[in-house]
């Protein structure tokens, strides 16, 4: 690659982010350290790595092209760590990577929610943990085959350690842009994410799941919820969608025929796609929802108030192992509702 990587780059969980991410850095020539658990481990050992999109770009790494690890390597002293494990595992991950990484090493934290690299932070100080954002819905469409179903690109908080890696993300295909203030941005993806427990319950590829009027109802519900407890906490999200987020709400509730045609830009996205909640679920590992619903909970019981449509949501998605079932969309929308209703009557 013409612009060189400062050094080595160690993934701390190779799930659909961290293998996608890391898959496209070894692949454009950056040594790559993945650590896996189990599942994945097998997967890439057998199959190799191979990482696509929508875009038609497509690489594969065999099996023999792959450094893998079952846990932090001693002795590493990578130049970037990207930190891409569930929420819930934030902070076992971060006390790993401490125990073995010299201190000030670059950590990069590529997971959903808020509140992850005071997580990290705590558990590894003296790491130097950055906040991160995904734009973008990665799926594991087989073993070892990770798809970038949607557009767009990561977001870092400016720092001058992370400005050498521009040039190299971008020549491995993988847009990244620094920003002064992330909390904006990571609130702003978080609305965009609000969509996942939606999909997951949904059962439906996201591009279809988007097509379905319900569904997409209890999507808008739940933006214009969290946007009320943003508000009321003074925080201004970034525009993740084309629209701002109050039009992006008026769209999603607009009759199918018609937002088929005025959200064209949205719904570019391919057969593939699908939330990583909603493989999660299938998978029955634990998901993210408190990580996302719960950020809003938690927000609006700060500051007095409740996001009950969130709540409701969040417990839909908990209870999901115990009775799985697919929930079509006029009945989460009541159900949702519903929850609104009673909160209001409880006040």
């Amino acid at each position: 690659m013409t612009a060189a990587a400062p050094g080595p780059v160690l993934v701390m969980g190779t799930g659909a982010v961290g293998g996608w991410v890391g898959g496209r850095l070894a692949a454009a020539g950056v040594p790559v350290h993945f650590v896996a658990r189990p599942r994945m481990l097998a997967a890439l050992r057998a199959q190799g790595l191979t990482v696509t999109d929508l875009d038609g770009h497509r690489d594969r790494l065999p099996p023999e092209r792959l450094t893998l690890h079952d846990q932090a390597p001693a002795g590493m002293a990578p130049a970037l760590v990207l930190l891409a494990v569930k929420s819930g595992a934030t902070a076992t991950a971060a006390a790993e990577l401490a125990a073995t990484l010299p201190a000030g090493t670059v950590v990069l934290s590529l997971q959903n929610g808020v509140g992850n690299v005071a997580v990290a932070q705590a558990a590894a100080p003296a790491l130097t943990v950055l906040p991160g954002m995904v734009p973008y819905n990665i799926a594991e469409v087989g073993p070892g085959q990770l798809h970038r179903g949607t557009a767009g690109q990561l977001a870092a908080l400016d720092h001058p350690a992370l400005r050498a890696w521009v040039p190299v993300f971008a020549e491995a295909k993988v847009r990244l842009k620094l920003h002064a203030d992330m909390r904006p941005v990571q609130w702003g993806k978080l609305l965009i994410n609000l969509n996942n427990p939606v999909n997951a319950l949904g059962g439906l590829p996201l591009r279809a799941q988007l097509l379905d009027g319900g569904l997409r109802r209890c999507f808008a519900a739940l933006i214009e919820e969290a946007l009320g407890v943003l508000q009321r906490a003074g925080i201004t999200p970034a525009q993740m969608a084309a629209l701002p987020f109050p039009k992006l709400i008026t769209v999603l509730r607009l009759p199918t025929p018609i937002f088929r045609l005025v959200a064209s830009r949205m719904l570019r996205i391919d057969e593939k796609a699908r939330s990583s909640m909603a493989d999660d679920l299938a998978r029955g590992a634990p998901t993210e929802v408190d990580a996302i619903c719960g950020a809003v909970i938690a927000l609006a019981e700060a500051h007095g108030g409740d996001a009950p449509m969130n709540r409701r949501i969040a417990e839909l998605v908990r209870g999901w192992p115990q009775a799985p079932r697919r929930w079509p969309g006029r009945e989460l929308l009541a159900e949702l509702r519903a929850a609104a209703a009673t909160s209001r009557a409880s006040r």
